[in-house]
């Protein structure tokens, strides 16, 4: 699914050149849960958003598919973010005015489908998250772990077929965020392929393979990669 090759990506921040990645390579398959580790400012969410078509690299190459990500089009990009890619962030990065149903909504009003299915798949995704009694609650009207679920319903309403997941546990107590990774392990045994991108060994120790990340550098990886 995913092969990244000598990648590179440089910011400029106060006049200094800051190396987000250096050369990093990694291959991803499809149904694989990896977990990607490494401290603030090691790299990780620059590769994150690289992968997930939000970013590009200054070098190297990123294939996607089977196709050079630079062979897809601006409207293939967006058609690979709506629907082939889910993202799931440590803010949840939920619209504060909406209702939970609302919320999940938003990626299939994108796609332009009819409002009785998006409704349908909407209310799906969020009982399968245990939150069928949470819909027309808004973010302020639940807790932490009810808002990082409602995000992970969003990440999935589009069956998309691979799931994204930076610091998804980040701003939760450790009860809620234990309750949350054993969602993304009932995702990946259902076929779905995970990539969790987190700072914590614990965290990462849910998933079979891991990646480690330091200073932009690929510096530990499973060895069948």
């Amino acid at each position: 699914m995913i092969e990244m090759k000598e990648i590179s990506k440089v910011y400029s921040l106060g006049g200094e050149e800051v190396h987000a990645l250096d050369h990093a390579s990694l291959r991803i398959a499809d149904g694989e849960f990896v977990a990607v580790i490494g401290p603030s400012g090691s790299g990780k969410s620059t590769l994150m958003n690289i992968m997930g078509c939000l970013d590009t690299a200054d070098s190297g190459e990123y294939i996607l598919d089977d196709m050079p990500i630079e062979d897809y089009s601006e409207d293939d990009l967006a058609r690979i973010r709506n629907q082939k890619i889910g993202f799931v962030f440590q803010s949840f990065n939920l619209l504060s005015k909406m209702s939970a149903l609302e919320n999940v909504e938003l990626p299939l009003i994108y796609r332009g489908l009819r409002s009785r299915e998006i409704h349908s798949r909407a209310a799906d995704a969020l009982a399968l998250m245990g939150l069928a009694d949470r819909m027309k609650h808004k973010p302020t009207e639940l807790s932490g772990g009810q808002q990082q679920r409602v995000a992970i319903a969003r990440a999935l309403v589009t069956n998309p077929s691979l799931i994204l997941a930076d610091e998804p546990t980040g701003n939760l107590d450790y009860s809620t965020g234990q309750e949350i990774m054993r969602l993304f392990e009932d995702l990946h045994e259902a076929g779905n392929t995970v990539v969790l991108i987190t700072h914590d060994d614990n965290v990462a120790n849910a998933a079979p393979r891991r990646i480690r990340i330091l200073d932009g550098r690929v510096t530990e990886e499973d060895s069948t990669c």
